[in-house]
């Protein structure tokens, strides 16, 4: 039985991607805006409190994502620039993912500062 779970986890979150992977197709707009909601973080913390039922892990589970989203946002940054800066779609991707990685330490350092 407790192989269920990981199996349903995987066919909900599946079907998220797909679904807007196909709806990217006919309405980008809309797949953009519905995949920067919070789905993600949503299933992850209602599917982490179901397996543990430990609050306060999945609070401070809860307050990483809430500190990372903005911090994420340094991926799409040269997006916005690459068309000033002439850098192609594999440059742009590349500066965007050293970025994030920057973006990680600055997010273990403000966790470390309300833990």
């Amino acid at each position: 039985m407790t192989y269920l779970f990981p199996i349903l986890k995987v066919i909900i979150v599946s079907c998220v991607i797909v679904f807007t992977s196909w709806l990217a197709q006919k309405k980008p707009a809309l797949a953009g805006f519905i995949i920067a909601l919070p789905i993600a973080s949503m299933l992850a913390l209602m599917f982490t409190y179901a397996e543990t039922k430990d609050s306060v892990a999945s609070i401070t589970f809860a307050k990483s994502i809430l500190t990372a989203v903005p911090i994420s946002y340094l991926f799409f940054l040269p997006f916005f620039l690459s068309e000033k800066l002439k850098i192609d779609f594999i440059g742009t991707y590349i500066l965007g993912v050293i970025l994030l990685i920057l973006g990680y330490y600055i997010h273990q350092y403000i966790m470390k500062l309300i833990s």
